[in-house]
């Protein structure tokens, strides 16, 4: 089985993340996937609208799949001199739009998967969260990206304490358009899909282009920057001991250095 799943309807496709076992990690075989799937939407003239969501209902995405990363050696954090411009976040840079129909826990690289579509809808039971600074480490897409879409204050909040947030709340603050019963959550994405397949597709393609261009304004600037904050930060002790006391299961010890 694919570890995402691609389906056709009559003007849109569902993109399933689909990794139940992992709480659908970002991980496997699943950026492949999407890539190849992304090729086949966008070049298709009668796909105009995306959905993205995941396996089950307990998770639309974990983010990172630790598990698998630990396995091969690498880590969660990027390197203190890398600039991140990950090519795994480019729904917001696609032609067509994208809904996210969120269907429980969107926790860091799932909350970003989310981020990265045009419009969130969510089941009543989803939460969000960027919980990297409680592992000493700097969030990736979210950083440079949430505040574009919410509030600043908002966005700072989240970033900030690393707290879950539930579906409500995401909607309070602008992130989520809207929160259905978790067995209605799919026919609603669909119901807004295909009032956006029944526009004209260059006009809906126009209207993305130019508001992209304003949500992209100045990204690639933001990315240059974290290098300079990436060598404070990761390059930390604490950088070492938020993994560490995560895996031990204990509070960690900061020393801020």
């Amino acid at each position: 089985m694919p570890d995402l799943l691609y389906e056709k309807r009559q003007h849109y496709a569902i993109f399933t993340m689909n990794r139940p076992e992992r709480l659908n990690a970002l991980g496997g075989t699943m950026q492949q996937d999407l890539s190849a799937a992304l090729e086949d939407f966008t070049t298709d003239n009668d796909m105009r609208v995306g959905i993205m969501t995941g396996t089950g209902e307990r998770a639309f995405s974990a983010g990172a799949d630790l598990k698998e990363m630990s396995a091969r050696g690498q880590t969660a954090a990027p390197s203190a001199r890398m600039v991140r411009i990950d090519n795994t976040f480019q729904l917001s840079r696609n032609p067509k739009p994208f809904i996210a129909a969120v269907n429980g826990f969107a926790i860091g690289g799932g909350m970003e998967r989310a981020m990265d579509c045009d419009i969130r809808i969510a089941a009543d039971h989803a939460q969000f969260g960027l919980m990297e600074i409680k592992r000493g480490i700097l969030a990736g897409y979210g950083i440079h990206n949430l505040a574009r879409l919410i509030p600043y204050g908002e966005a700072m909040y989240i970033l900030l304490t690393g707290d879950l947030i539930s579906a409500e709340e995401a909607q309070r603050v602008g992130f989520v358009h809207k929160v259905v019963a978790r067995d209605k959550l799919m026919d609603e994405a669909a119901r807004v899909a295909e009032m956006i397949a029944g526009n004209a597709p260059l006009s809906v393609r126009g209207t993305k282009a130019v508001a992209g261009y304003w949500r992209h304004f100045a990204l690639d600037e933001s990315y240059r920057w974290v290098p300079w904050v990436n060598e404070v930060v990761l390059g930390s002790e604490d950088a070492k001991e938020g993994p560490r006391a995560f895996a031990e299961k204990r509070q960690p010890v900061w020393q801020g250095r």
